[in-house]
């Protein structure tokens, strides 16, 4: 047999100027497609990074083509056909083949911390906020404060902080982030004469109207127990504002303050109007009530657009949104709302990582370029890149308003079950609490809100 050709060594630097490919992207219907099969040969090709940055030092002379393993929780379609591309386009450039682990999005969340414990992959899929940090304390996750040095300039302040550690010392490749809202149809709104509201008057009115009308006006699933920290969010957010909602992440708040005693009131209010069976359903059998106009409005992130994108381009163009609505407090000027940054970071405990770390940071200083992400979210429109020089003229006018709502925000948040304790949100903590709320609403709230407290003073 004869001996296989040498591969030759590429530079991390190599890498990033390699990913100058000038091919169109692949359309969403074959992205799709290439989920039917575990292995997926669809590749996007990227728009060459800037000259900054392809000329940027690199921290590493050279790298040994090879192989890494990414742990992924992109388990619907849409999202998960974009990374496959991403990651045959990284191999085509580099030699480096990446192979992909697809977890259900749920059950990769609630069995994070077990999987970092273990013997993970060497790459994995997470988001930016309380729980990165306390992946990071842990020594569960590899500091990259060197690809940072390399490719900060694509990223501002804020994204570089929500990044870091307590040491000082980053952890996380932040690609891109989305806002919650609450979606509708334009076409619905338009034909039924709807307006979107401002204030909470003026929403409970207009889901009263189209409860009469035969509309569902809030579609709602939360069989993953998440959904509903949404809610939770924005209600607390709204009544008592930022700094309050954090401290309460924190635990420096208590959730027997009446204070969170009256979001639960306040939900509880709204739940009429929300659809039934709630434990029940998904998000995305939820999101198909709007797609297929049986209900009005859904609280959501912004991927809800990823079923009405593979409904077609029409249902896509359909979808719109409005902020959560004010309650008339002195949060009001906040313009606070959840917009989770999405990304990647290194494993600590990856056997196949601990004497070789340059191809897995070579493949996050490949995520970190502007075009890697605009390649992302232009097949993924749920999505706006996270990297500050990343080219909108592409964007949808949903992208736009989104890159806009999120921007006018003065306070930001990361979403419950990634601004606390992952012991504390996952699935035997806020998860069973809050669907524990759904069930029963009447129940007494004092002693309901006295067993979260006890539950957190456990850990």
């Amino acid at each position: 047999m004869a001996e296989p050709t040498p591969v030759k060594s590429v530079s991390r630097r190599t890498v990033l100027k390699g990913i100058a490919g000038t091919a169109g992207l692949v359309s969403v219907p074959a992205i799709i497609a290439a989920c039917s099969s575990p292995a997926a040969t669809t590749a996007p090709s990227a728009a060459a990074p800037s000259e900054a940055a392809s000329a940027a030092p690199s921290v590493a002379e050279s790298v040994a083509p090879g192989s890494l393993t990414l742990g992924s929780n992109y388990s619907d379609a849409v999202p998960k056909g974009v990374l496959a591309g991403i990651v045959d386009t990284f191999t085509q450039q580099t030699g480096i083949t990446v192979k992909v682990n697809t977890v259900d999005h749920g059950t990769f969340q609630d069995q994070i911390s077990s999987y970092l414990q273990a013997t993970p992959d060497d790459v994995f899929t997470w988001f930016s906020g309380f729980r990165m940090r306390f992946f990071a304390a842990q020594g569960l996750a590899t500091d990259i404060s060197d690809v940072w040095a390399t490719v900060g300039g694509n990223y501002s302040d804020a994204f570089k902080v929500g990044s870091t550690g307590d040491d000082g010392k980053q952890y996380f490749i932040p690609i891109y982030n989305y806002p919650w809202a609450v979606f509708y149809r334009k076409s619905v709104f338009a034909d039924k004469g709807y307006t979107p509201p401002t204030t909470l008057d003026e929403f409970k009115t207009l889901a009263a109207k189209m409860k009469s009308d035969g509309l569902i006006p809030m579609a709602f699933g939360d069989s993953d127990g998440w959904p509903a920290m949404g809610t939770f969010d924005i209600l607390n957010l709204r009544q008592n504002g930022y700094d309050f909602h954090v401290g309460l992440m924190a635990g420096s708040e208590k959730w027997t303050d009446p204070k969170v005693k009256s979001v639960f009131e306040i939900f509880k209010d709204l739940l009429p109007f929300y659809q039934d069976g709630a434990a029940g359903r998904t998000w995305q059998d939820a999101a198909q009530a709007l797609v297929q106009k049986k209900a009005g409005m859904y609280l959501l992130g912004m991927f809800v657009s990823q079923q009405f994108q593979e409904a077609g381009q029409a249902e896509l163009d359909d979808l719109d949104f409005f902020p959560y609505p004010n309650f008339g407090t002195q949060y009001d000027a906040e313009k606070a709302l959840d917009a989770p940054i999405d990304g990647f970071m290194i494993s600590a405990n990856s056997p196949s990582l601990q004497e070789d770390l340059d191809g897995a940071k070579a493949f996050m200083e490949y995520l970190a370029q502007p075009a890697t992400q605009v390649t992302w979210v232009s097949q993924d429109k749920g999505n706006v890149a996270a990297a500050k020089d990343a080219d909108t003229s592409g964007y949808t006018p949903l992208q736009k308003k989104a890159a806009e709502l999120i921007g006018g925000a003065q306070r930001i948040t990361q979403f419950l079950d990634r601004d606390t304790n992952p012991n504390f949100a996952g699935a035997n903590g806020m998860q069973a609490f809050l669907l524990d709320f759904l069930k029963n609403p009447d129940q007494d709230l004092d002693a309901y809100l006295g067993k979260i407290q006890s539950f957190w003073d456990t850990l």
